[in-house]
């Protein structure tokens, strides 16, 4: 089972938050956003519930371009049976449950990815999202 969606780089992303990180449907970000990794995100509801009674998940985040090919980040998370939001995909270090938490107890936040991926987030880059059941 495996569930891919879009989204975009913003100038605002600076992927400092500890503990979340975020993709949002929105096209703009202000700079308080710092859990915020990516907007104008596509993906749909009905898709990621079929991924929330999976015990883990592993979600991969590819950045296409030509500057920025071969940039990615493999996140490990336990979905949230309760997760609910058409708009906001929110991914926890901790096991703090709402319906925006789509995973919890993940091993990476947005301050934990990459610095060069991170920068990569700065510009309008097109990213794939992908997310499959773990073993």
């Amino acid at each position: 089972m495996r569930y891919e969606f879009s989204a975009y780089g913003h100038p605002n992303i600076t992927a400092l938050h500890r503990t979340t990180l975020e993709f949002i449907k929105d096209a703009e970000l202000s700079r308080k956003g710092d859990c915020i990794i990516a907007v104008k995100s596509d993906f749909e509801l009905k898709e990621l519930r079929n991924f929330l009674s999976c015990k883990k998940i592993r979600i991969k985040i590819r950045i296409a371009g030509l500057k920025t090919a071969g940039l990615s980040e493999t996140i490990t998370a336990v979905p949230n049976p309760q997760f609910n939001s058409n708009h906001e995909l929110v991914i926890r270090k901790t096991d703090f449950y709402s319906e925006r938490t789509f995973a919890i107890k993940a091993d990476k936040a947005a301050s934990d990815i990459g610095r060069e991926f991170a920068e990569a987030l700065k510009s309008d880059a097109e990213m794939r999202i992908s997310i499959e059941k773990y073993k």
